[in-house]
């Protein structure tokens, strides 16, 4: 999907296929070229990677100018502080904002509940929605009475891929 929208909106796509069993040092070489690459202008890293690769080792070598997922350890960090602004927002979070804004629903002031911590959705969904000025509370598997807090929300975000918890990205808003 990502190959076939650059192809309709123009964008030149450079596709790096490498084996399950690539060796994490061949892949941050990889990472590595396409940083060094003036033709290339954002890297995305297809996750999960395989188990035998450390995650936050690879997203850690994009270079923070071409970090278009917004993985990046300062990306992050400017994101969850108050006054910074990162370069590049993950895409799936901040979809969940604009949908929010386009559906007429202000986050301003109203309590959110994010159902997932992942680095990829939960964590930043929730940072952006502290950002947005909602009151926000994160439910996961330690949560005691995750119900309750779900009951009571104005906004839910479900960002949880485990069994018995809401599975996928679905968001809801009650008046």
């Amino acid at each position: 999907m990502k190959r076939k929208a650059c192809a309709e909106v123009g964008i030149r796509s450079f596709d790096v296929n490498l084996p399950e069993e690539v060796p994490e040092s061949d892949l941050i070489s990889k990472v590595h070229e396409l940083n060094a690459n003036p033709d290339v202008h954002g890297i995305l890293v297809q996750l999960p990677l395989p188990k035998h690769i450390n995650e936050e080792k690879v997203l850690g070598e994009i270079s923070l100018e071409k970090d278009v997922d917004g993985f990046h350890p300062l990306n992050i960090g400017k994101l969850a502080m108050k006054g910074r602004e990162p370069l590049f927002q993950p895409c799936t979070p901040k979809g969940c904002l604009e949908l929010l804004s386009r559906s007429g629903v202000s986050v301003k002031g109203k309590n959110a509940v994010v159902v997932g911590r992942s680095n990829i959705v939960g964590l930043p969904v929730s940072l952006l929605l502290l950002k947005a000025d909602a009151t926000v509370s994160i439910v996961h598997s330690r949560t005691p009475d995750p119900e309750r807090l779900v009951r009571e929300a104005d906004i839910v975000i479900a960002a949880a891929g485990q069994a018995m918890m809401w599975y996928g990205l679905a968001i809801s808003y009650s008046n």
